[in-house]
């Protein structure tokens, strides 16, 4: 199936307009999986601007056995950065000296490694284990450095997917405090930052509500550990599945939390681009679509 651009357009919005019997889920799964080709050319970003005259295709019976090791997604690469989605579950990177632990980091290595021995990848930020989502690599020690020394500039936008215990009334609210880490590795939050607190805001906006839960979506002004986590539980509402900062249920059998999209600029070309992991399928047979 082919189609042609009549007016410049972004991917997405062109395959909506045209893919009708299709879904924005189902179109997102084509993209990951490498099913759209743009001038005959594999296109997995959603964004991609399209030109009058660029032919778009979709190829609908392609069976492509994905190389990448079970636990995470490639959404993008480029000579400089590697964008994944990680599955619940998966440490981002080892914590004690153990070279073989199963953690994002070792699978993504090890994948570009099979492609070429020369590849290394360095992590740039984390996810908690039991969260699922957009995470980002460096190709280089240097684009590393790049990200890490000027996240907050490069970083444009970070939202999660969050699913907490009981009706969160403040449709639209702020939640900002310092963090601190005690000596068992909890986090906690403290008024002010004379004891060593770091300063944490989250903003958070209710999508909707469902019996005795609430899902809504969470963006980060600071990317402190268990940010999410910790101020959900300091308004009272948990995250579920966080017994650790006090939930109450586990009806996903998980942890409700997902990085589901992350906007930057590119750390050397400059352009702005967005990446979205899809909403757990654990989430919206909870929440629904």
């Amino acid at each position: 199936m082919k189609f042609k651009a009549s007016e410049r357009n972004e991917l997405m919005k062109f395959l909506v307009e045209n893919l009708t019997k299709q879904s924005k889920n189902n179109i997102k799964t084509l993209l990951s999986k490498e099913q759209i080709l743009v001038n005959g050319k594999i296109e997995r970003q959603f964004n991609l601007v399209l030109n009058p005259g660029d032919e778009v295709s979709i190829n609908w019976n392609k069976n492509r056995n994905d190389q990448t090791p079970k636990g995470i997604k490639i959404l993008f690469e480029d000579k400089d950065i590697v964008v994944i989605e990680k599955e619940n579950g998966l440490l981002s990177i080892s914590t004690e000296k153990k070279s073989n632990e199963r953690t994002a980091y070792k699978l993504l290595m090890d994948y570009m490694k099979s492609k070429d021995k020369k590849e290394r990848i360095f992590i740039v930020h984390r996810l908690d284990k039991d969260t699922s989502g957009v995470m980002i690599f460096a190709k280089s020690e240097k684009v590393k450095e790049q990200l890490q020394e000027n996240w907050n500039d490069l970083v444009l936008e970070r939202e999660y997917s969050v699913i907490v215990e009981g009706i969160v009334k403040e449709k639209v609210g702020q939640i900002k405090s310092y963090l601190k880490e005690n000596k068992v590795f909890t986090t906690y939050s403290v008024k002010d930052d004379k004891n060593g607190g770091k300063l944490a805001i989250t903003n958070y906006k209710v999508v909707k509500t469902k019996g005795k839960f609430t899902y809504l979506k969470a963006a980060l002004e600071t990317g402190r550990k268990n940010q999410i986590r910790v101020h959900m539980s300091d308004i009272g509402h948990p995250v579920v599945g966080d017994k650790k900062y006090g939930a109450q249920t586990n009806i996903l059998k998980r942890l409700g939390l997902h990085a589901h999209t992350l906007k930057i600029k590119h750390p050397v070309t400059n352009e702005v681009m967005s990446f979205v992991s899809p909403t757990p399928k654990e989430f919206t047979r909870i929440i629904g679509e």
